[in-house]
């Protein structure tokens, strides 16, 4: 049995989110490592250095203006009638304390010092993964148009801001790039529920019998609701599954492609 997890217009955000970010990833490494062969392979890939400056820019612009449409539609989502719950309730990716207590119960467990977590339908970890977003790309945009616009920045701010601008923008970028393709690839792809694919977020729905491992909290709330029959879904077609593998798989090749040589390479970053 398959219930729906995610619909298909916040399929279509994270899909938005993951292509741009790839991009950006992609001509921004390849900008920072153009000393070397991997730079030099990155802006190859995307039409040579200048090209990629420019698609940098744009998508970035992409990414504020998709930003903003997410924001919106949270607000359309807020329930003013129950706000409390609408904000704080087990639906909600708002962080509370009960997020506190299952970090605290799942170190417990990894020691054997007591028992998992029963988790309800957001984990703490999604919980962070959904808001590293909120405080990553607005920090990203905000350099990115100063770096992009270097005259109009020291009308209001010092010559050295820049200096400054371009190594918060770098860092971020590095730190996003890295927790990404490390972390968040491996609780998407190669976890013991996950492997070798999670699903969710490209078909939209779940085998029960996963929830009831990872989720049961969710699972019971459902049942006591009587909403259970109401989330069931069809499976997706196999010529979907086999696009977003191999969409999916492309993805994660080419992140551990720039992880490894971002590594490999990290002495060449060209800071100028």
């Amino acid at each position: 049995m398959l219930l729906r997890r995610f619909n298909r217009i916040q399929r279509l955000f994270h899909l938005f989110l993951m292509i741009s970010f790839l991009v950006q990833t992609g001509t921004g490494f390849g900008r920072l490592f153009i000393t070397t062969d991997f730079g030099r392979s990155l802006v190859w890939l995307f039409g040579g250095y200048d090209t990629a400056v420019v698609i940098h820019f744009w998508v970035g612009v992409l990414m504020i203006a998709g930003f903003a449409a997410h924001i919106l539609y949270l607000v359309t989502r807020i329930d003013r009638r129950d706000l409390r719950n609408s904000l704080l309730g087990p639906d909600s990716l708002v962080p509370w304390v009960q997020d506190g207590r299952h970090l605290i119960q799942k170190i417990l467990w990894t020691v054997r010092l007591g028992p998992p977590p029963e988790l309800d339908r957001w984990a703490y970890w999604e919980k962070f993964d959904y808001w590293a977003v909120f405080w990553g790309l607005p920090l990203l945009a905000a350099t990115g148009i100063m770096l992009r616009f270097p005259l109009l920045t020291t009308h209001f701010l010092p010559g050295w801001a820049l200096n400054i601008t371009a190594l918060l923008h770098r860092a971020e970028a590095i730190l996003a790039a890295s927790y990404i393709f490390i972390v968040h690839f491996f609780i998407g792809h190669l976890r013991p529920f996950s492997f070798p694919m999670n699903e969710a977020m490209f078909s939209g729905c779940v085998h029960l019998e996963e929830l009831i491992k990872e989720k049961p909290m969710w699972v019971e709330r459902l049942k006591k609701e009587g909403k259970l029959e109401q989330m069931k879904a069809r499976p997706p077609s196999r010529w979907y599954r086999v696009l977003y593998y191999a969409f999916g798989y492309t993805a994660l090749g080419f992140g551990l492609y720039i992880l490894i040589n971002g590594i490999v390479y990290g002495r060449y970053i060209q800071l100028h």
